[in-house]
């Protein structure tokens, strides 16, 4: 049996300093995450031909067949989530993708 190879990006993000986030405001965090997904994390996915692979609490895998694709989604993220999250300090060069809290 021939076995089918393709080439895929994948996009790794999670948000930082969640745990402490939900220690301070538990229903507030995950109503914030749930609506930064729905409204920008998962419409930018779709917006560059990727999909979610994997979801795990604060974070995700999406696949995208490109690597142009998945890295402009990821900036378009990031730039999402400093309009949505303002008041939330950038965090440092070693953050995450989702970044904003």
């Amino acid at each position: 049996m021939s076995s089918v190879r393709r080439l895929a990006a994948i996009l790794a993000a999670d948000v930082v300093g969640y745990s402490r986030l939900m220690g301070a405001d538990e229903e507030g965090t995950h109503e914030r995450l749930k609506a930064h997904l729905r409204e920008l994390v998962n419409p930018k996915i779709r917006e560059h031909r990727g999909r979610i692979v994997k979801n795990t609490g604060d974070g995700f895998l999406a696949e995208f067949a490109s690597v142009v694709d998945a890295v402009r989604c990821a900036v378009e993220i990031q730039r999402g989530m400093v309009d949505r999250e303002p008041e939330v300090p950038e965090a440092s060069p070693s953050g995450s993708c989702a970044g904003g809290s």
